[in-house]
Order: C-alpha cells, then structure tokens, then sequence
C-alpha cells in the first residue's frame, strides 16, 4: 500500500541549502517539496498560499527569523506541522521554539535518516527531538524543577511581606522594622508570621537563610 503523501515546505535563506535538502527528500516515496522560501516572512506566505503539512524552518533567516515566523504561524492557527532545522544546539533556542510550538528539531549537521524519521515522526503526532540534543532539555526541564519550589514561595508573598524579608535577613528585629518601614510593631509581627508559613521555615534565622540562598534583595 502506497504511503500517503507528505507535502513539505522548506524555508532556509540559503539556497544551496534548500536545494540539497530537496533532492535528499524526494528520493523518498512519499515525500514532495512543494514550495521554498528564503526569509521568514516568505516562509508565511508560502504556507498560506500551498498549506504543507510540514514546514522546515531555519532559525537565521531575513527580514523575518525562523522562531518570530513560528510564533506568527502558530498565532494564526496554521496546522502544519513545524520542524526547525538550524545550527544552534543551544539550549534555549531548543526550548523556546518547543515552547512556541514546534514539533520537532533537527540540527543541520545531522544525517538525512534524522530527518527523514522527524517528518514521518511529526506527521504521526509525535515530536521529534535529535537525540544528541534531548538531553539539553531535560536539563533544563530539571532547572526549571529545582527552582521553581523557592520561586512559588517567593511568588506568594505580597510586596510588603518580602520587603520584611529583605529586613529580617539584614538582622533587624520587630521593632528595628516597624521603625524604618512606619507601621506597627503588630503589623510586623503579623506580617513576620504570614512570611514563616509561606516560605516554610519556623525562625528568623532560616528564613533569613531562605532569603540569602534566593539572593532575595531590597525592592
């Protein structure tokens, strides 16, 4: 049974590039290129005009890059599926165009089975990821984890409870803050209180602790 046909548009500012990338993919079956585009604004219109069902976008390309082109795409409700095929095996580039909404990510270095695969995997439904770059963001998902408890702790105090915080890890007691921030020594044992239960610590030394360890400073 024949496989169904794959209907891809390449959008790289070199046009070697795009042609070497063609001829590699119509050799398979079920792959045809349909259209190319040298610039991220091409990439757009190209895509409204032949509906691929896969884009492979370059990140560094004129008057409008491959992540700006993803985020316009995915704003205008495009289905095609997006693989970014770039020379940045950096990490934030990789998250931010997953984030975006990219469905794969492919390095140019990479052999032509890579890619190959991550077209047939994207039309599947799957995401693709180049092994020698996934684990980049697993660790970066790890990051993301590790701090994000301390971040949530921080989140959830008002401006005047972390403004008492940056106090307490200076030394100050109850009074020593009510005198410099004009309120209550009650207000500020209150406000004391509320700090301890929301960054989980039981004393002033752990929560000034908590504040160093944050790098928690004066607003």
């Amino acid at each position: 049974m024949n496989k169904k046909q794959i209907r891809v548009l390449i959008a790289d500012d070199h046009s070697l590039m795009r042609q070497g990338l063609k001829q590699i993919l119509e050799l398979e079956d079920n792959i045809h290129i349909i259209a190319q585009a040298c610039n991220g604004q091409e990439a757009i219109e190209e895509t409204q005009k032949h509906n691929p069902d896969v884009i492979l976008l370059d990140i560094n390309m004129p008057q409008l890059n491959g992540i700006e082109a993803l985020r316009r795409l995915k704003s205008m409700g495009v289905e095609s599926k997006v693989i970014i095929l770039t020379i940045h095996d950096d990490k934030e580039y990789l998250y931010e165009t997953l984030n975006i909404g990219a469905n794969g990510y492919v390095l140019k270095d990479a052999d032509s089975d890579s890619l190959i695969k991550a077209i047939n995997d994207v039309i599947e439904g799957k995401s693709y990821i180049q092994p020698s770059i996934a684990n980049l963001l697993v660790s970066e998902i790890r990051s993301k984890e590790n701090k994000s408890k301390d971040e949530i702790k921080i989140e959830a105090l008002t401006k005047r409870e972390y403004e008492v915080l940056t106090l307490i890890a200076e030394g100050l007691n109850n009074k020593e803050i009510a005198s410099r921030l004009f309120i209550s020594e009650k207000t500020v044992k209150n406000h004391v209180s509320n700090i301890f239960r929301k960054i989980d610590v039981s004393d002033r030394i752990q929560a000034a602790i908590f504040s160093f360890k944050n790098n928690i400073k004066k607003l």
